[in-house]
């Protein structure tokens, strides 16, 4: 009698671990960098979603570019961004690490988040090693991962024929880009990155600057092609406005034709795209800086087998930028519609 009084209790207290146990949360992967990216996951980060965000570590410029020729380093910048954005802490803390030293011999320019980043990769003994504890710090919700352990510099073949080296001078050579390459092109990624895209159930890319930030993430090998192997749902954030010397006059379609000339893969499922209009004078203020909206071509884009989710996605205060809550919304919908699917 004992003996099963025990295994009933036993029994139960199983039973009663696995009602208490939470649901797996849907495992999404986010990839790019800069602003748009770190804009997009603070609306992200509010859903229940299992954040792994990859980051780009081709950034030459600034701060980051002198902590990476100095340290031997990857660049810290964008990925003191999406820490920072997925971070749950106090906005002066958030405040404090965006900080920017105006003066100071050696510390002008430089961010504190970017200072404290070099001296956590210096007291963990490696980069990633120190993106995690710091991230521990900041009780980031998810996971920050760059996309490989070690800087890559990118390159870019112009139309014609010149190759301009380094992400921050791509944009100021005013020629229109062919094609860019990292180097050394046969860089390892993280295993943990390869892991999470292999392992994911929806997968994001973009928004950000289309050949410096989130077609570098694809050209390092195994993260592509574990993207394309992936059954998740995947999905574009188009750019709201061109940049200019890197997306000039582009359309929907030719971000996308960009992606697939350096993959040579149909990557996507679902475009999010902004449909809503841009008040004329804040067109008037971006057609000084030579950018203009990205034209939705619609037709073009479905007839190529895309799906299309358009929105009014902007929000405009000192600068244009994405709506993370209304882009947050549509792409947990698309996610949860997507695992409803799979059961």
């Amino acid at each position: 009698m004992l003996a099963i009084a025990i295994l009933i209790a036993t029994g139960t207290e199983v039973d009663m671990a696995k009602s208490n146990k939470k649901p797996q949360l849907p495992r999404i992967v986010v990839m790019g960098g800069g602003t748009g990216l770190s804009v997009m996951l603070r609306g992200l980060k509010e859903k229940p979603l299992d954040i792994t965000a990859i980051v780009t570590v081709a950034d030459d410029g600034g701060s980051s570019g002198i902590l990476r020729n100095e340290l031997h380093i990857p660049p810290p910048g964008d990925i003191r961004n999406v820490l920072i954005a997925l971070a749950d802490v106090e906005p002066l803390l958030s405040d404090m690490l965006q900080y920017r030293f105006s003066n100071g011999t050696g510390l002008a320019g430089h961010s504190l988040g970017n200072l404290m980043l070099a001296a956590m990769t210096d007291i963990s003994g490696d980069f990633v090693s120190g993106v995690r504890e710091l991230s521990r710090v900041l009780a980031v919700r998810g996971r920050v991962l760059p996309a490989a352990g070690q800087a890559i510099i990118l390159h870019a073949e112009m139309i014609d024929g010149t190759i301009v080296s380094g992400e921050s001078n791509i944009p100021k050579a005013g020629r229109a880009i062919k094609r860019v390459f990292i180097e050394p092109s046969d860089v390892e990624p993280l295993e943990e990155a390869v892991e999470a895209i292999r392992s994911a159930d929806a997968i994001l890319i973009g928004p950000g600057s289309l050949y410096t930030s989130i077609i570098p993430n694809l050209l390092v090998p195994k993260l592509a092609e574990s993207i394309v192997a992936s059954d998740a749902v995947k999905m574009f954030v188009c750019n709201v406005m061109t940049q200019p010397g890197e997306t000039d006059n582009y359309s929907v379609s030719d971000h996308l034709d960009a992606v697939h000339a350096h993959i040579g893969h149909h990557l996507f499922d679902y475009i999010i795209v902004n449909d809503g209009e841009i008040p004329p004078q804040v067109q008037l203020k971006y057609a000084e800086l030579g950018a203009k909206a990205v034209h939705l071509d619609l037709e073009e884009v479905t007839r190529r087998g895309y799906k299309v989710i358009a929105d009014r996605l902007v929000l405009f205060r000192t600068y244009l930028r994405h709506d993370a809550a209304r882009l947050s919304h549509h792409i947990y919908q698309l996610v949860e519609s997507w695992m409803e699917r799979k059961g």
